[in-house]
């Protein structure tokens, strides 16, 4: 044979030379959750090595992280059920400690990068992205509050805003909210292709989120279709957002590479918690090797197009790349 494929995969150092994807911490954002108080390190049980965090003890969580190399992390609030009401008031107050929690790790590390959540689910008795009003999620009647979220956030010194609601026009909305109050450089990562999945159950369970009535399917879209995701990433782009986002990942690869390949903007994936919970209890089991899986599955979604991926394994591949 005069062709023999095999000759390029012979050492680990021409396997490396002729590597197709490199995968590295720089490409990682790790969601961290948020809790009021303090002394509290509670792990959330359908996400095992994940924790819900109080300010004093994520600082130092942060701190640790920033020494294996994570320079970027997405913020999501735990709120007790007596700060929320029906439109989300508890998310723009000037006591709202997720607001406060931003400005202090941006005076601790300057250096890092800090997403925000926007949406309406941490905040509202109803547990839904926007406002419910029989039955019905209105989206037009929601943008405002997205808007005063927004600039609450940017106001607390959030880098990048990161639309999760799924209401149409929301990004110009929130654009033109940003620069009407003098944050034209405060980026938007927009959720733009969220798709209504199964794979949310332990993140739901860590913010305690869940809707209270019907499902999220009128507003996120449907895992059986793929040109959709297009028409929402090009709305989007012209409104104004600067990153894209795929959510779920894994099961959207397909979708990820769609927009890598049609968008000009960069492109984000978010590992979901459930994806992520598949390979701990997995490998809990003795099924999987967790380090080779957990790499095996960012390198994936990598190499379907994804500059940059949310994923809760980001501290232990840091761990892994630094041994």
């Amino acid at each position: 044979m005069n062709i023999r494929p095999r000759r390029n995969r012979k050492s680990a150092a021409i396997r490396d030379m002729i590597s197709e994807t490199n995968l590295g911490v720089e490409n990682l954002i790790y969601p961290l959750f948020l809790i009021e108080g303090s002394g509290i390190k509670d792990e959330i049980s359908s996400l095992p090595g994940n924790y819900r965090w109080s300010l004093d003890l994520l600082l130092a969580e942060i701190d640790s992280c920033i020494k294996l190399g994570i320079d970027k992390y997405v913020l999501f609030p735990v709120v007790s059920e007596d700060k929320k009401d029906k439109v989300a008031s508890y998310s723009y107050a000037e006591d709202n400690f997720y607001l406060k929690a931003i400005s202090e790790i941006k005076k601790h590390f300057p250096e890092v990068s800090l997403m925000s959540d926007v949406a309406m689910d941490p905040y509202s008795t109803d547990g839904h992205d926007g406002l419910v009003e029989n039955g019905l999620i209105l989206n037009d009647e929601t943008l405002p509050i997205l808007g005063k979220m927004a600039i609450a956030q940017a106001q607390a010194g959030i880098d990048i805003i990161g639309p999760s609601d799924m209401m149409d026009g929301r990004v110009a909305f929130i654009r033109e909210a940003l620069d009407s109050h003098n944050f034209q450089d405060v980026s938007i990562m927009s959720y733009s292709a969220k798709y209504a999945s199964a794979f949310y159950g332990p993140f739901r369970d860590a913010l305690d989120s869940a809707p209270k009535g019907g499902d999220k399917k009128t507003y996120q879209m449907n895992p059986a279709n793929r040109k959709e995701a297009l028409r929402e990433a090009f709305l989007d782009i012209e409104e104004g957002a600067d990153m894209l986002m795929v959510k779920p990942a894994v099961c959207y690869l397909d979708v990820i590479s769609d927009l890598k390949s049609n968008c000009e903007v960069p492109i984000t994936a978010y590992n979901v918690s459930g994806e992520c919970a598949m390979i701990y209890a997995a490998s809990a089991n003795g099924w999987l090797d967790y380090e080779a899986a957990m790499s095996e599955m960012l390198l994936s979604i990598r190499r379907s197009g994804a500059d940059g991926i949310l994923t809760y394994f980001a501290k232990d591949f840091a761990a892994l790349q630094n041994k």
